[in-house]
């Protein structure tokens, strides 16, 4: 008889608005406090101790407007965030500090969050939705030059930034509204591949590099796997039937054996990620899951899964970490 899910290890209160992103920093120094950051629809970024469960330092850079995106550059120290006040602001968190060193103005307006892609020390490059709804433009930072500006014929909501195995030149995954997963080549400034994976728009997709396999989640009652191959080829591998409709937010554990999904219904979802069975339903939130995140601790027994809800918690999960 299968064992009854756990209830979380702990929950992290005090947000005071819906959690629309989550973002760990725990693989430093064996000194380094394990932290989490979150960002909320009242405009804050919290920043998280993990080890007295508390807010270390509530950051206000997105003039109250809502916070979907936070991302660290090589450390906990750099921080970048999005808002719908549609600029991502670039943090300085070093000594205590709580300021926004610099920030891009995006001209969009949609939910398409920005992407990260480390190149070299101290250079990203970064790909956000431009002013017209179907294009993504990429910059460098901390430079913000302008990289290419890629424009297909539909509308774009969502964006991961992936560095595949295809030596220097990096690639960017996309999902757009009308269903469709693509594959660019950011040197070619063209589409490499391009699949209808969903019959509504893309919410959320995320990548395994590792075994170019990736999944994506939409609006709709499904889940759909698909793969890369080497001619740098989309194809489906295979959709994933759901109880309930709505995925906002999907994340591979870092060592890829499970991932988890952010639902509609309330619920996170854990699947193995080999032959995405499915291994365990968490129902704990009392509204709409929007986010889920994996920590990146060194030590495997440390592993915790965070989930961000509209209802303004932060479930802290530890569940498979022998796997």
């Amino acid at each position: 008889m299968a064992l009854p899910p756990p209830d979380p290890q702990f929950v992290l209160r005090g947000t005071s608005a819906a959690v629309h992103t989550l973002h760990f920093s725990c693989g430093g120094q064996e000194r380094d406090v394990p932290i989490l950051f979150s960002g909320s629809e009242n405009g804050f970024i919290h920043v998280w101790n993990l080890k007295t469960h508390r807010v270390d330092a509530a950051l206000d850079g997105h003039g109250r407007k809502s916070v979907y995106c936070v991302e660290t550059m090589g450390g906990k120290d750099r921080l970048l965030s999005q808002g719908r006040d549609q600029r991502i602001c670039l943090w300085d968190l070093a000594e205590g500090r709580t300021s926004v060193m610099d920030s891009v103005f995006t001209e969009n307006v949609g939910f398409c969050r920005c992407s990260l892609l480390k190149v070299a020390q101290g250079r990203w490059l970064m790909a956000m939705a431009a002013k017209a709804l179907e294009e993504v433009q990429v910059l460098e930072l901390p430079s913000k030059t302008s990289v290419c500006t890629l424009k297909p014929e539909v509308v774009s909501i969502f964006i991961s930034f992936l560095g595949l195995n295809c030596g220097s030149q990096p690639l960017l995954l996309a999902g757009y509204e009308d269903g469709s997963v693509i594959l660019w080549s950011l040197s070619m400034g063209k589409a490499l591949s391009q699949l209808v994976c969903h019959q509504e728009p893309v919410m959320s997709l995320d990548f395994d590099s590792e075994k170019a396999k990736g999944i994506s989640g939409s609006s709709e009652k499904v889940l759909s796997i698909w793969s890369l191959n080497e001619q740098q080829n989309l194809q489906v591998y295979k959709t994933h039937n759901l109880v309930n409709a709505g995925i906002s937010d999907i994340a591979i554990r870092p060592d890829k054996k499970i991932l988890a999904t952010a639902g509609w219904d309330h619920r996170i979802r854990i699947f193995g990620w080999k032959k995405l069975k499915p291994l365990a339903v968490l129902d704990y939130h009392t509204a709409t899951v929007h986010c889920v995140s994996f920590s990146d601790h060194k030590n495997p027994s440390e592993r915790l899964l965070a989930a961000g809800s509209k209802d303004h918690r932060i479930s802290i999960w530890s569940i498979y970490t022998q796997t």
